[in-house]
């Protein structure tokens, strides 16, 4: 069962063993500080929003497995040691943007257990991060350059991961069953996942929906936004320039199913609304404290590392006008054959 600890209990937590040392990060103890949760919004380029998840809950690994209700983590050479199958289980549908799972299966509405174990299995799979990068002159767009985060939150070695769960605190507002945000039901001490997914099932609302978000927290977006300013401007770029950090594979929602049909449900909603449950969410940290404070460590490795590596490539993707991914087999070509160590300045030409 989720319990909940205070924010000193989770640095206990860790440091007992649930996170342990990245290969770069020097002999520490293990502080998770207040969390800095990346928007799971396309963020523009403002940087991210501040998120403060409640207390540490539960890891979202170890428990799964020894209840057995994880299928198992799929090999795919090159890529995350994860079940993949956790992305869009049966029963669900992924929206058209990628961001958010659905499901109005009955079941998920009718069984806390099933919906506890649902969620148990759904959160030990990471969002997915994104890097957009923009250059647009006029209603042209130079260059459209992505990037893939999510191999930076999960260490290749499962028990180094730091993913955990959380259920949100008695102080802090939240969706807990109503249709605004409140401090109140208070389950009380001790309350968690299962308590929470019990009283979900037990509303008797005509629509009623429980959500749980992926967060990555403790990713400095604003240093990297700075460093990739910096470097379309090494190229003599004049025009707009826009850096976005979307999220997709971010949102669950559970629905209960229409209880006679979708018109009358959606009289229902305009008439009454629904009941909505915001009380859970799944923190993959990038590193174990925010950047600039003390001890930080990493799921994998630091933004300046990753920056080291992906620099040049991300250059070369910018000077020869990319509209698309870079990815592993552009850093092979720069290792292996040269590509883009050397790239010169564009002439971006003067028209728009």
């Amino acid at each position: 069962m989720v319990k909940q600890s205070s924010a000193s209990g989770d640095k206990a937590a860790l440091a007992a063993g649930l996170v342990n040392r990245p290969s770069d990060a020097p002999e520490s103890r293990h502080p998770l500080a207040e969390d800095s949760a990346m928007d799971n919004t396309a963020a523009g380029s403002s940087g991210t929003q501040s998120h403060n998840p409640p207390p540490y809950s539960g890891p979202t690994t170890s428990s799964q497995r020894q209840q057995g209700v994880v299928k198992g983590p799929q090999y795919y050479p090159g890529l995350p040691v994860l079940d993949y199958r956790q992305y869009v289980p049966p029963l669900f549908e992924l929206s058209s943007d990628k961001t958010t799972i659905t499901s109005k299966a009955s079941y998920l509405s009718e069984n806390a257990a099933a919906l506890a174990s649902l969620i148990r299995g759904l959160a030990t799979v990471p969002p997915k991060p994104h890097i957009l990068v923009q250059g647009s002159r006029g209603h042209r767009v130079d260059f459209a350059v992505k990037m893939n985060l999510m191999s930076l939150l999960v260490s290749e070695d499962p028990s180094r991961r730091m993913d955990y769960l959380r259920c949100v605190n008695s102080d802090e507002m939240a969706y807990r069953g109503g249709r605004h945000p409140a401090l109140k039901p208070d389950l009380g001490p001790g309350a968690g996942l299962e308590d929470w997914c019990d009283r979900f099932v037990k509303d008797p609302a005509t629509v009623k929906t429980f959500m749980v978000e992926r967060t990555v927290a403790n990713l400095d977006t604003n240093w990297i936004e700075g460093q990739l300013r910096s470097l379309v401007a090494s190229t003599d770029y004049r025009g707009v320039v826009t850096v976005q950090f979307p999220v997709t594979h971010s949102r669950v929602i559970i629905q209960n199913p229409d209880k006679l049909n979708k018109f009358i449900t959606s009289i229902a909603l305009m008439f009454s609304g629904k009941n909505k449950y915001e009380v859970v969410k799944v923190v993959w940290p990038f590193a174990t404290s925010r950047s600039g404070e003390p001890e930080r460590q990493f799921a994998v490795q630091s933004e300046k590392t990753w920056w080291t590596e992906w620099k040049d490539i991300i250059r070369f993707a910018i000077a020869t006008k990319r509209h698309g991914w870079v990815t592993n087999e552009d850093k092979l070509q720069y290792i292996m054959e040269g590509i883009g160590k050397e790239s010169s300045t564009v002439n971006w030409g003067t028209e728009y």
